[in-house]
């Protein structure tokens, strides 16, 4: 976890995968790649509580940090998945300072926030109570998603909170934002987009985009437009672009 949270402070190259279904066993191959963290996404997906601690641990047990996306600004959901062990979150719809204030008084222990003292797998069960709550403050990750067209024009602010690790773009969002829904190389959301990334630059944060076919061509677009961590397609997007191969490979024998 403080190995990520280096990176991201330094805006060095971070990788990341991406999980939509609830089975392990899919956390257990994504962590064979090489990354530094796996995304579970609760918020379009159908994963539980009690299936995200699973894919947390599969994370864990492989050294790979775990951060849960959670569906919503919803203190409660956040705070069960800390305690189930997760290294940090990522937060949807993040529109202003205001928000990224709320969510790190969920997310630190006092007196930098109002996370309550409990005891579950996050602490060892007891057994990790002093070292976790000691160092959480100071080692836990919090990425905001900058998904409208006014959170765009407030940007500088949220970058201005202390504790906010990074942000990641929304294209899909801010194109619904600017009336042009899915048209993500529209010019008006490329225009959004490089806001957010100089601005990162400019405040010294990691940006974040995600490749739903990555490749190295894929990648270095990404990397000469200004991002610094990139999350690579995810279980959807792979059985997705799979599915569209086998189908045009079955069709013609038919």
């Amino acid at each position: 976890m403080s190995d990520l949270k280096n990176k991201l402070k330094e805006r060095k190259p971070v990788f990341g995968g991406w999980t939509s279904f609830g089975h392990p066993g899919i956390t257990e191959i994504f962590t064979r790649a090489g990354l530094d963290f796996i995304g579970i996404d609760l918020e379009h997906s159908t994963i539980d509580q009690e299936q995200s601690q699973r894919i947390i641990a599969a994370c864990q047990a492989a050294g790979v940090a775990c951060l849960p996306r959670i569906a919503s600004h919803n203190k409660e959901m956040a705070r069960r998945l800390l305690d189930s062990g997760a290294d940090g979150l990522i937060v949807p719809v993040v529109e202003s300072a205001d928000d990224v204030r709320a969510i790190l008084e969920w997310m630190k222990y006092p007196p930098q926030g109002r996370r309550g003292f409990g005891v579950s797998r996050a602490q060892g069960y007891g057994f990790d109570f002093d070292t976790y709550t000691k160092n959480w403050n100071s080692s836990s990750v919090l990425i905001a998603q900058i998904e409208s067209i006014g959170a765009v024009g407030r940007i500088d602010e949220i970058l201005a909170v202390e504790g906010l690790d990074a942000v990641m773009v929304g294209p899909y969002d801010i194109s619904g934002s600017l009336k042009v829904p899915g048209q993500l190389e529209h010019p008006s959301v490329v225009e959004a987009a490089r806001k957010i990334v100089e601005a990162c630059k400019a405040k010294g944060k990691a940006c974040g985009t995600q490749l739903v076919e990555p490749d190295e061509a894929k990648l270095r677009e990404a990397v000469s437009r200004g991002y610094t961590f990139y999350i690579l397609a995810s279980d959807v997007f792979v059985l997705w672009k799979w599915a569209e191969r086998m189908r045009g490979l079955t069709r013609p024998a038919k």
